[in-house]
């Protein structure tokens, strides 16, 4: 059942009361529903029975994994696995809000950053407030608003591929929420902080702008924490899927004020995994793997943009661990052409139907996409 306050908040989101049925169920099936969970979301993103010697390069994915401090908390928080062990969790919030120079109240932990952007298309998003994001950008936002109801207004991106900012503002004076994710997810490319303050200064009254910063450490740009310390109306997703090399260990946050938070907040319950938040906590406090992954994945990943420029196949000048790349011919045959040679890359997003995505993979990963993208292309 939805409370007093909820129902009238929906009211003044533009809900009709006949809705209320359907809404409370959502609510009510938490991480059951579709749009909360990340692996229905990015099942354009999973392949059953991939081959053991498949190179995997398409789900933005970390080949290098944990690193050794994480996985010595994971040990350590797996053989107490029958307890709840809230302070891990305590713990990756004092951590984090340290680093970033906000008070522990503006954290709020999850398992990965897919699920408060969910439910912040939930809390700030309704049929009369749109949800507003870049054109090719991360599209699960989207997938949210869809079943609720919300339209999703898609905004071009620059000729740079930096997000427009100004058309974004500009798209709805009736915005609930404006996704921005800097590093762009499927470009890899950047949005300038500059620009970044401006949406913040002036979007629509009553809007929410949502920055996704899971490439942020790849791309070694500085964050929009600031923002959420200067109590804006800014939510920073954060997530060690990538950088961290835990995607499939969970866990993440979201920055903001606490009454933004509580609204994200509102429609999810329980612990968290103490293995994921261990390791997260573990992560955060070495200070040199931010900087020698960086610098690994930007090895790999020059290397292979000059290689595909080499043999005249235009890429996006990316500065995260994937790339898209102009097929000059559907991308779905790409894909699928790759696949027979066990090379997986990613899917291509409709605004771009000639382009694919590419992971960054390790050396030996991305001789074999190179190799294969040869004889595919020939």
């Amino acid at each position: 059942m939805l409370t007093v306050e909820q129902s009238k908040e929906l009211v003044a989101r533009g809900f009709s009361r006949r809705n209320f049925g359907r809404l409370a169920t959502m609510i009510a099936a938490g991480s059951t529903l579709p749009f909360y969970n990340e692996a229905a979301l990015a099942q354009l993103s999973r392949t059953r029975d991939m081959p053991a010697d498949a190179v995997k390069i398409d789900a933005n994915e970390n080949p290098m994994g944990p690193c050794t401090e994480a996985l010595e908390a994971i040990h350590r928080c797996a053989a107490n696995g029958g307890r709840y062990l809230y302070n891990e969790t305590d713990s990756m919030v004092e951590t984090l809000a340290e680093q970033e120079g906000v008070k522990p109240s503006y954290v709020k932990p999850w398992a990965g950053s897919s699920q408060p952007l969910h439910q912040a298309v939930l809390a700030f998003c309704s049929p009369t407030k749109p949800f507003v994001m870049a054109d090719p950008g991360y599209e699960q936002g989207a997938g949210a608003a869809k079943i609720l109801g919300a339209k999703t207004i898609r905004v071009p991106l620059m000729k740079d591929y930096s997000h427009d900012v100004k058309a974004m503002v500009a798209a709805s004076p009736d915005a609930g929420l404006i996704y921005i994710c800097n590093p762009n997810n499927p470009t890899g490319t950047l949005t300038k902080k500059s620009d970044i303050e401006w949406l913040v200064a002036n979007k629509p009254k009553g809007s929410v702008v949502m920055i996704d910063e899971a490439y942020y450490h790849i791309a070694g740009i500085s964050p929009c924490s600031d923002l959420v310390a200067a109590d804006k109306d800014v939510v920073i997703l954060r997530t060690f899927s990538k950088i961290y090399g835990m995607a499939g260990i969970r866990a993440g946050a979201a920055l903001g004020r606490p009454d933004l938070l509580e609204k994200v907040g509102q429609f999810t319950a329980g612990s968290l995994p103490t293995t994921g938040m261990a390791a997260a906590t573990a992560s955060l406090k070495v200070k040199t793997l931010i900087p020698e992954r960086r610098e690994k994945i930007k090895i790999i990943r020059e290397e292979n943009l000059a290689f595909l420029e080499k043999h005249g196949y235009k890429t996006v000048p990316s500065v995260s661990n994937k790339f898209m790349v102009d097929t000059r011919r559907p991308a779905t045959d790409v894909i699928m052409a790759l696949r027979k040679e066990k090379v997986y890359i990613g899917r291509p997003w409709p605004v771009w139907p000639t382009s694919v995505r590419v992971t960054v993979g390790t050396k030996d990963e991305m001789a074999k996409f190179q190799a294969a993208w040869l004889k595919v292309m020939a």
